[in-house]
């Protein structure tokens, strides 16, 4: 089975094609980076213009790089939520596209589900295992029941971790995305100079926060105003371990509760990619006696390989989707098992 992957729920046009047995045909990324990096983030109108623009010659080259034409394509899987709508709508409207004009199924991804089963493609990982998903759009621990089931945990009542590194990276003066340049500079910096605030660290649950963490870094910026070299790779080094700790501390308290019977735990989304996290959730992971899976940082970040993947799992389930589903801003992981029956 080959399926043909399409993603435009935020700032990436991409499309991929993988076979069934695992094996990525291709995967190309247009990142608009460029095009946000003036406004320090995603702007959701040149967003979806750009996919617009770009996304029939991403899937072009998506096929000619897999040797393929569309004939020799079982499936068209999206992201058709959730995600900014506009970007999403471009995208669900080309695969709907193709898919009716040359008679292949269509398949309705979850943009969140496409980063939970990511490890199922690279590291073979069977259901049921503990999801931590970090992005900058995203928070949460979910508990990956089945294809499609999955129970939310805990998730973070303001802002994602992302959004965090991005508004702190701003507040430092530096380049979008954020969160790359953060841990670069933390790398020069002392990590125990500064004492920042642990959201929620101490309370039962697996809820997070870092709205409190964001406006701690902004005073300390204000009274350090003007920063050295040295104060900002301080801050960012400081700010990198107070993620760190309180990602652990949460992950604790997640694993003490719903660890029982769960051998695999998964890290996924963009803020994965970020190698100080993994490692210290690797020791957490350790610690719990369980086995820590990140995916490679390349499909951590958004990437149509999930997507395909996604829709290759649908697809041998039975899963197919109306040619009249609509495009989603919001769908949460917890409504899809209702939806597959």
């Amino acid at each position: 089975m080959i399926i043909l992957g399409i993603e435009t729920s935020c700032d990436e046009t991409a499309a991929a094609v993988v076979r069934s047995d695992g094996e990525i045909l291709s995967n190309v990324i247009y990142s608009q980076i460029k095009e946000h990096r003036p406004y320090g983030g995603v702007v959701p109108e040149i967003a979806a213009r750009n996919h617009l623009a770009y996304l029939n010659q991403v899937i072009e080259e998506a096929l000619t790089k897999a040797s393929l034409t569309i004939d020799k394509v079982d499936g068209i899987a999206v992201t058709a939520g959730p995600g900014l709508i506009g970007g999403v709508m471009v995208g669900v409207m080309a695969a709907k596209a193709i898919a009716a004009v040359h008679n292949k199924p269509f398949i309705a991804v979850n943009h969140l589900e496409g980063h939970a089963l990511t490890a199922c493609l690279t590291n073979k990982v069977g259901f049921p295992f503990i999801l931590l998903l970090i992005s900058g759009g995203h928070c949460q621990f979910i508990h990956a029941k089945s294809l499609g089931d999955y129970e939310v945990l805990g998730q973070t009542i303001d802002d994602a971790v992302g959004e965090a590194f991005d508004k702190v990276a701003q507040l430092l003066d530096l380049d979008y995305p954020g969160g790359p340049q953060i841990e670069t500079l933390a790398k020069a910096g002392d990590e125990t100079r500064f004492s920042l605030p642990h959201p929620l660290r101490g309370r039962p649950g697996c809820d997070l926060s870092f709205s409190g963490l964001k406006t701690a870094v902004r005073t300390l910026v204000e009274t350090l105003s003007p920063l050295s070299k040295k104060d900002k790779a301080d801050i960012a080094a400081s700010f990198q371990k107070t993620i760190a700790d309180t990602l652990c501390n949460r992950l604790e308290n997640c694993l003490n509760s719903h660890g029982k019977g769960v051998e695999n735990l998964v890290v996924a989304g963009g803020v994965a990619a970020n190698l100080y996290l993994r490692e210290k959730l690797q020791m957490t992971a350790i610690q719990a006696q369980k086995k820590l899976v990140v995916p490679p940082p390349a499909l951590c970040t958004d990437n149509a390989v999930m997507i395909a993947w996604a829709g290759v799992e649908r697809l041998q389930a039975g899963y197919v989707s109306s040619l009249e589903f609509a495009p989603r801003p919001r769908w949460p992981l917890a409504e899809m098992k209702a939806e597959n029956k």
